[in-house]
């Protein structure tokens, strides 16, 4: 090493030392900082997933009801966190529904109804503990305990039904989104949804519900600007009645618009759910009387979602990634109307490499059928030919389920 080198690789080393003395003695002396507290991510750190084996095998039947999409629970007593059903009842309730005997791979005396329901009593799936409900006309035929029947119906419209709550304010009566929705055509997925309406069911109603109430709401989004939708894709209760930490009050009712799969939100006090005047939707910066200024908290969700408070206060999202996909995935907020965390896939579908081309949809989470430990989780599966493959796969179109185990 020539002696210029070396004299300057003593002066960076004597530079060095100096600097490291002097970070040494302001971090010996700096005065005390005040705890801050620290943000919680939006993102799920410590998570696990696993099958619910049971739950999915239970939905795999072969007489009368042998499967069904839609699929929400909620609790008979409206309490809506966590485990709060183990010694309740829960009120499971279906949309399309397949019905008829399967034999090998395919159906003798198949029909295709619009809702059944199942009434539950219990976390293990069982014959005992879940009672599946199909109603029948007066010679034993299959048809839907609900049909549209408000002022705004039009003629072959049957419902698809949307996320549902207990009314407290109501005396504890059960309330479904519908939506009116007419087949244009005879192809599968050539349908279009008309407008939306809220069934109400007295408490202590008993199937086939002839006492329930249904009315139209002015619930259908179509903006230029943003794309054309609906509310009642998911619902979140933040009331004290149903036991949600830090009430305000309000029931949230979110929505869905395409394209892109737009989370939008609304909220309205539930003694008042039937009063539009009465509901607000989220602008972007505060809740707006005009359901046209409404904008997205969120997107790449799907047409059914659910909201569910964690242990740490955290709003857990859960949804099927862009819709219709393989991944069922989530996303963590802060509050009702967001701020909203990136995407994270929890689950891949193994089903999608199974035959005829298995579709998986529409997740959401169960916490009326959860408990501490882990959140049930279901997702639909569909095939894109769905009229004609329902005869030769017959186990193609029902409920998944899995487990996430949160320990963040």
């Amino acid at each position: 090493m020539y002696p210029l080198e070396k004299k300057q690789l003593k002066l960076s080393l004597e530079v060095i030392l100096i600097g490291l003395i002097f970070i040494s003695f302001e971090s010996c002396h700096r005065p005390e900082e005040k705890e801050v507290n620290l943000v919680l991510a939006d993102t799920l750190v410590n998570f696990q997933v696993r099958p619910a084996t049971k739950w999915t095998n239970f939905f795999y039947r072969k007489n009368g009801w042998f499967g069904a999409d839609g699929i929400f629970t909620m609790n008979l007593n409206g309490r809506e966190h966590i485990g709060a059903s183990e010694q309740d009842s829960v009120f499971m309730y279906f949309s399309d529904t397949m019905t008829g005997e399967v034999k090998g791979d395919t159906v003798e005396s198949f029909k295709m109804i619009n809702n059944s329901y199942a009434a539950i009593s219990g976390f293990q799936p069982s014959n005992k503990t879940i009672q599946i409900k199909v109603n029948s006309d007066e010679i034993g035929r299959p048809i839907n305990y609900f049909n549209p029947t408000t002022p705004n119906t039009q003629p072959e419209e049957y419902y698809w039904l949307g996320d549902g709550f207990v009314n407290h304010e109501d005396n504890n009566s059960i309330n479904i989104f519908g939506y009116r929705v007419v087949d244009n055509g005879e192809k599968s997925w050539d349908f279009e949804i008309k407008g939306v309406t809220l069934l109400t069911i007295p408490s202590g109603s008993k199937a086939p519900f002839v006492d329930h109430s249904q009315i139209d709401l002015p619930l259908f989004v179509d903006i230029d600007s943003l794309g054309k939708g609906t509310f009642g894709a998911g619902i979140y209760v933040h009331t004290e009645a149903a036991g949600s930490p830090d009430p305000d009050g309000y029931l949230y009712v979110y929505g869905l618009i395409d394209p892109g799969k737009k989370l939008v939100v609304s909220r309205v006090p539930p003694k008042h759910v039937k009063e539009i005047s009465k509901w607000r939707f989220w602008d972007g910066v505060d809740w707006n009387i005009n359901i046209d200024k409404v904008q997205p908290v969120t997107d790449r969700v799907s047409n059914e979602v659910s909201l569910t408070r964690l242990k740490d206060n955290r709003f857990l999202l859960v949804f099927q990634e862009d819709g219709i996909g393989q991944y069922t995935a989530i996303r963590i907020g802060e509050h009702p109307v967001g701020p909203f965390g990136p995407i994270q896939r929890i689950w891949k579908a193994p089903e999608v490499d199974d035959l005829p081309g298995i579709i998986p949809y529409n997740a959401k989470a169960h916490p009326a059928l959860s408990n501490d430990r882990e959140l049930l989780i279901s997702y639909n599966t569909i095939t894109m030919d769905y009229f004609n493959d329902i005869l030769n796969y017959p186990h193609s179109y029902r409920p998944r389920f899995i487990w996430l185990r949160i320990d963040d």
